[in-house]
């Protein structure tokens, strides 16, 4: 159901108490914001739970094994990285 809001002096917007309680939204929600065109995106953004998160790195864990990725293979990739980036500031 659309709703209207308006954006404070300050760039703030009010999101409606319905839709804030329907998403279980509380003071200090961290959103993503999106734009194309005309059209505004938020997003919120959640921890994700340790079980999600104990999946993902399960997984990868399990994909380095089979390509034969070392704990000195991602040092040496972060560190090249790290580098590539503080370069591209410096220019």
């Amino acid at each position: 159901m659309p709703m209207i809001t308006a954006m404070s002096t300050k760039g703030q917007i009010v999101l409606p108490k319905q839709i804030r309680t329907a998403l279980n939204l509380d003071a200090g929600t961290k959103f993503v914001v999106f734009s194309e065109n005309n059209t505004i995106l938020l997003k919120p953004i959640t921890e994700p739970k340790p079980a999600e998160f104990d999946a993902v790195l399960n997984s990868f864990q399990s994909w380095a094994k089979k390509v034969g990725l070392t704990p000195p293979d991602i040092n040496d990739a972060i560190h090249a990285v790290r580098k590539s980036n503080k370069s591209k500031r410096k220019a």
